[in-house]
């Protein structure tokens, strides 16, 4: 696609919207790489406002490559601690360390090698090349395909290869490449706070006389997608046993579920809701409490609603204070009751803590 005056135009009129209209955040005011990918990683699931303290905490732990790539895993999950997506601070952790060992610690300056990057896909490589170094890629976000399909009128899908492949054209065509860094983050600013999914604020739009999706009345229409993930429904039942006032128990979560490499209270899953007295006839619950007869129960937490990308857990918490240990007890980490928030844990213990305390 030739870029046309028009194009440049489009380039322009959202730069100055940037200028007056952008939120202050701390990851603008640098073009430190480093501290540019902990931002979007942290924002890839997580909205503006509450990543924020995140990135503050994590970046005045680990400052810069070297401090989070010399980190032990569990410190790294444990600043990372409810953001959720936990992989992402895997990955970060990971990709660190090939910086170190691959680049001598220096985060690297060519685009192809920061894609290489484990967790570091097409869009964080144009957002970290772009606003640090001005590298002439566009960003395509939730945020871009909306301002694009509506600018427009683009009903092909978002989420099919082919529209992927038209958005990120369109993406190049109209970004100023002697500006990409600005346009990018102006494009981005624009569909968060402007051109918003609901409610936005076509009437006030300095793109308005170029908006296809307003001149045919069909704003809302647009973005397009093609396919609906089905969500998943799943029942947890937690015990948070006491021994003897002094101590309690967790495991570490393991692959290819979520929340791996997190620490939680003894669990069981079932594939239907279920009351105490159904889930004291199962054979999981016969089995952690074997040789355990004397049982001091309290429903501390009922029918928690956590909802996940794609998963929604419906949880029940029950606090059970024991005097005798069992063998179902023996795989199971034996912590002092006060030490659990020494331990990288899903933000729905932590609700459960909070609640306890």
């Amino acid at each position: 696609m030739l870029q046309s005056n028009k194009d440049l135009n489009i380039s322009k009129q959202l730069i100055d919207w940037y200028k007056d209209n952008k939120r202050e955040l701390p990851w603008r005011n640098t073009n430190d790489p480093y501290l540019i990918w902990v931002s979007e990683i942290i924002l890839q699931q997580t909205r503006v406002n509450q990543g924020m303290d995140y990135f503050l905490r994590f970046t005045e732990r680990f400052p810069d490559v070297k401090s989070l790539a010399n980190a032990q895993e569990e410190e790294v999950l444990k600043y990372w601690q409810g953001l959720g997506y936990y992989s992402r601070a895997r990955n970060l952790h990971a990709a660190a360390k090939s910086i170190v060992d691959k680049f001598n610690g220096f985060f690297p300056q060519n685009y192809q090698d920061i894609l290489s990057l484990k967790g570091v896909g097409e869009y964080t490589a144009a957002a970290i090349g772009s606003f640090a170094w001005n590298m002439p890629y566009p960003v395509v976000d939730g945020n871009v395909f909306r301002v694009l399909s509506r600018l427009f009128g683009i009903s092909e899908p978002i989420d099919s290869g082919k529209g992927k492949k038209l958005f990120n054209e369109l993406a190049v065509q109209v970004m100023d490449s002697e500006k990409a860094g600005i346009h990018n983050q102006a494009i981005m600013e624009f569909g968060a706070l402007h051109c918003t999914p609901f409610n936005p604020q076509c009437l006030f739009c300095p793109l308005v006389d170029k908006c296809m999706a307003y001149t045919t009345g069909k704003v809302t229409q647009y973005p397009v997608k093609q396919q609906k993930i089905k969500n998943r429904n799943r029942y947890f039942h937690y015990f948070h046993i006491v021994y003897n006032n002094a101590y309690t128990y967790l495991h570490r979560r393991g692959k290819k579920d979520i929340w791996q490499g997190l620490f939680e209270f003894p669990l069981i899953e079932t594939e239907t809701p279920m009351d105490f007295l159904e889930l004291k006839e199962t054979k999981p619950f016969q089995t952690l409490f074997n040789g355990i007869t004397d049982l001091a129960v309290s429903a501390t937490l009922m029918n928690k609603k956590h909802v996940l990308s794609h998963q929604t857990l419906y949880t029940n918490f029950y606090k059970i204070e024991i005097d005798t240990e069992g063998n179902g007890l023996s795989g199971y980490l034996k912590v002092p009751v006060g030490e659990i928030e020494k331990y990288a844990i899903p933000r729905l213990i932590h609700i459960y803590l909070e609640k306890m305390s």
